[in-house]
């Protein structure tokens, strides 16, 4: 009897006794091909003897440091990491835990920051539907899964939200991808307009939206177009890139090809890579220096905020990125996984949808290819996909409510860096049986 609070009160899932490299082995000797590094966390893959002998060495040195009285030297030169690699204006980060927390973070900067500026009345958090922002209550409140948020719908404050960029699912037929990333952005023009721009702190947006949608990338000049709005009325732009961020798509920030700057972004999966958890708020020096020039001090913080193991670890995690080519790898091995992708499913009758970029790929399922009708909800289709594949022994990232939240099912695929041809090869060839397998049951 387990006495673990599982994600699942009606399941318990294998024990993993080892990971090493791109696979997981469970308790029974069984091998995975982590195919979607778990929830696209493990860039580096798992087991990197130089992450591990960075978190020994920190852990011997200083194990934990209260960032109230102490600055640490793997906080330091983490942050000087980020901001030369990110470039774009990046110029002060604040370590968080996670992900959510990094969210939940970024939203209450903003606020303040607008206080700071003298625009109290700024509060309000505009954000998409058909995202995701993360689990505790402030991050969820602004995020547009419908499944995450139900139980918790009466907790949550009330939020307003903009259409989504998502060419396949919402363009008029015969409009272009230009014209539907303009239309999609000027959605944000109008909100603004309707609230008030004195009354807006900020936007916030996945640059390429992750689990909610499965890896959609916005239109052509969608992004130039939110910047514009955002600079024109004063609010500031928040940039999720908690899954798509840290090289994930290729450049360490995946705005950076959109051409546009973020006021704030957030970062964590590829940040530490699943060795420690870790999460970081990063802005430009314009935010930070409206705290500078004000009050001086964020109403804000965590006990394990820029734990000095954890940020040993993320910088280990960014030096062997460094050291291996792994950016380039990424845009590489990327290509590599499209082809194969759109070699197998490209006319397969159940497939509606190849979509993503870099390494964050992502198939939409379909009932009908000429209609794009998804499958029914109750077929939980994308979740008997994942466990098929468990039994051909890849992990893959299942994800349903694609369309609106209820209907909809797609995979997602974020491999480590370094994955190989013969791994993409594997994992494809899986996948393949896995969705054939599910639908015929």
């Amino acid at each position: 009897m387990s006495h673990v609070f599982h994600r699942s009160a009606h399941v318990t899932p294998p024990a993993a006794i080892r990971a090493e490299g791109a696979y997981m082995v469970d308790a029974n000797g069984r091998r995975y091909l982590d195919a979607s590094g778990g929830a696209a966390v493990s860039c580096i893959g798992h087991g990197d003897p130089r992450v591990v002998a960075a978190v020994a060495d920190q852990m011997a040195r200083v194990d934990y440091a209260h960032s109230g009285a102490f600055t640490t030297d793997p906080a330091e030169r983490l942050a000087e990491r980020i901001c030369t690699q990110a470039g774009l204006g990046v110029e002060k980060v604040y370590f968080v835990g996670s992900g959510s927390e990094a969210v939940e973070t970024a939203i209450k900067m903003a606020r303040q920051c607008q206080i700071e500026r003298g625009q109290p009345n700024r509060h309000i958090v505009i954000s998409r539907r058909q995202s995701y922002h993360g689990n505790t209550l402030g991050a969820l409140a602004r995020s547009g899964n419908e499944g995450r948020r139900v139980p918790y719908a009466p907790m949550l404050p009330e939020r307003t939200q903009v259409e989504p960029c998502f060419y396949f699912r919402h363009a008029y037929p015969g409009e272009t991808p230009e014209a539907y990333g303009r239309r999609a952005a000027d959605t944000l023009e109008d909100e603004i307009q309707r609230l008030g721009a004195e009354n807006v702190a900020a936007f916030l947006a996945e640059t390429i939206v992750g689990a909610t949608t499965g890896a959609a990338a916005a239109a052509p000049g969608y992004f130039t177009r939110i910047r514009e709005i955002c600079d024109r009325h004063g609010v500031l732009l928040i940039l999720d890139e908690v899954m798509c961020g840290v090289h994930r798509t290729g450049p360490f920030l995946a705005c950076a090809n959109e051409g546009i700057a973020p006021d704030i972004v957030t970062l964590a999966k590829g940040l530490g890579g699943g060795y420690l958890p870790i999460g970081a708020v990063a802005c430009s020096a314009a935010v930070h220096d409206s705290f500078a020039q004000g009050s001086g001090g964020f109403v804000h913080g965590f006990t394990y905020m820029a734990h000095p193991v954890c940020c040993a670890a993320a910088l280990a995690v960014q030096d062997v990125i460094a050291a291996d080519g792994l950016a380039d790898s990424v845009v590489r091995q990327g290509a590599v996984l499209q082809a194969a992708l759109c070699d197998r499913f490209g006319q397969h009758a159940h497939i509606g949808d190849i979509r993503g970029r870099g390494l964050l790929w992502a198939v939409e399922l379909v009932e009908n290819r000429e209609t794009n009708l998804p499958f029914a909800p109750t077929r939980r289709l994308a979740q008997r996909i994942g466990a098929e594949a468990a039994a051909c022994g890849l992990m893959v990232y299942p994800g349903s409510g694609t369309v609106d939240g209820v209907a909809g099912d797609h995979i997602l695929l974020a491999p480590p860096y370094n994955v190989t041809d013969e791994q993409i090869g594997f994992a494809v060839d899986a996948l393949h049986r896995a969705i054939d397998a599910a639908i015929r049951a």
